[in-house]
């Protein structure tokens, strides 16, 4: 019998229970190819956008717009125009019933949380997927795990991902040492020991491109390649500005307009999102943990304090992803890894590429995983 895909309410976020779809972009009757936008989702953290996980027709829109879905639960339906009409309404009544009763599905795809203990300090991770190639995300300044949701989940149907929290950051410890690029490489690497990780695609998000490419120039043997979202260290572009207001904002006011310069679309910053960073930032030692690693981002002079391009093996398959409105590390910054990596510039996204642009993130992570 041809194949039916359910198309399920995705789990973004350890914490994510239920989300509502605010609205459809594909109708009824489409074709869509893999990868396209189906709906835009709200959860408690931040809004993005559902994509189509194959190619095919949307036969069915069980979950309409306006209403919420528990995680795991049918929303739609993706099959060929041969499947027949009666096993796409059957599917549809199963899944119709489901959201009626509003049960859950079976959480089994979901992240696990762990802590893993390196070097005497606690880092807090979450595990997806099961399959046989090995990712690790690693987010950037100020960031955590979470800053991967968009990413996480699709990369796991194919992959083992795990999303780590930096020492200093997210559920970790908030004990940095002396925050060198030097010591979190160590940190990272030391993780990989902790997990029994042998070989690793790495894939780092601002200060965490500038860590895995560190961690490859310490073992170069252990990284099957990296991915590089918006790194710093590769060029001499910095906002310091930013960086510097962001560890000094203790307010809703003062942090909103630095975290407005993260976004090409600053509609995405929501009010859950500078109460959760608020939140991050009065817990205890956070301010010395982003204080000490503002010194090794940003110069006394307001340049960039790294220069990792020289730390790149040249063996190790590389994928750099920019998006052209970052106004944080720049994409002029780009120009350092021509002929060094396969780079791609995304219009209209800033420096969070992986929340305004999850789709083009993980196509370069599988370009790169595929060598």
């Amino acid at each position: 019998m041809p194949s039916v895909e359910r198309v399920t309410m995705p789990k973004w976020g350890l914490s994510m229970k239920t989300g509502k779809i605010t609205a459809w972009i594909a109708e009824e009757g489409d074709e869509v190819a893999e990868g396209d936008d189906l709906a835009e989702i709200d959860t408690d953290k931040i809004a993005g956008t559902l994509e189509a996980p194959r190619a095919g027709v949307l036969r069915r829109i069980v979950a309409r717009a306006g209403g919420e879905a528990p995680v795991g639960c049918v929303i739609a339906v993706i099959a060929g125009p041969d499947v027949p009409e009666d096993e796409i309404e059957r599917v549809a009544a199963e899944a119709r019933e489901q959201l009626a009763r509003g049960v859950p599905a079976e959480d089994e795809g979901s992240p696990v949380s762990g802590i893993a203990e390196v070097g005497g300090k606690a880092l807090a991770y979450a595990t997806s997927g099961g399959g046989a190639q090995e990712i690790v995300l690693v987010h950037g300044y100020g960031g955590d795990k979470n800053s991967w949701l968009f990413v996480q989940e699709p990369l796991a149907v194919r992959h083992t991902v795990y999303a780590l929290d930096l020492p200093g950051h997210g559920e970790s410890g908030k004990d940095v040492g002396d925050g060198s690029l030097d010591s979190l490489a160590t940190v990272v690497t030391g993780f990989l020991d902790a997990l029994g990780i042998e070989r690793a695609h790495l894939v780092g998000h601002s200060l965490g491109g500038a860590v895995v490419t560190a961690v490859a120039a310490r073992v170069p043997d252990r990284v099957r390649s990296l991915t590089l979202v918006a790194p710093a260290g590769y060029g001499p572009d910095v906002d310091a500005t930013y960086l510097r207001g962001f560890a000094d904002a203790g307010t809703r006011r003062e942090l909103r307009p630095h975290l407005d310069r993260l976004f090409a679309d600053d509609g995405l910053v929501t009010r859950q999102l500078v109460e959760d960073l608020l939140k991050y930032k009065r817990l205890d030692g956070v301010g010395t943990a982003l204080r000490t690693l503002l010194t090794t981002l940003v110069a006394p002079d307001g340049g960039s304090a790294l220069d990792v391009l020289s730390l790149l093996p040249r063996d190790v398959r590389t994928v750099a992803v920019w998006g052209a409105a970052d106004q944080v590390i720049p994409v002029s910054n780009a120009a350092s890894l021509k002929g060094r990596a396969d780079v791609r510039v995304l219009d209209a996204v800033g420096h969070m590429a992986q929340l305004e642009a999850p789709g083009e993130i993980v196509s370069a992570v599988e370009a790169a995983v595929a060598g």
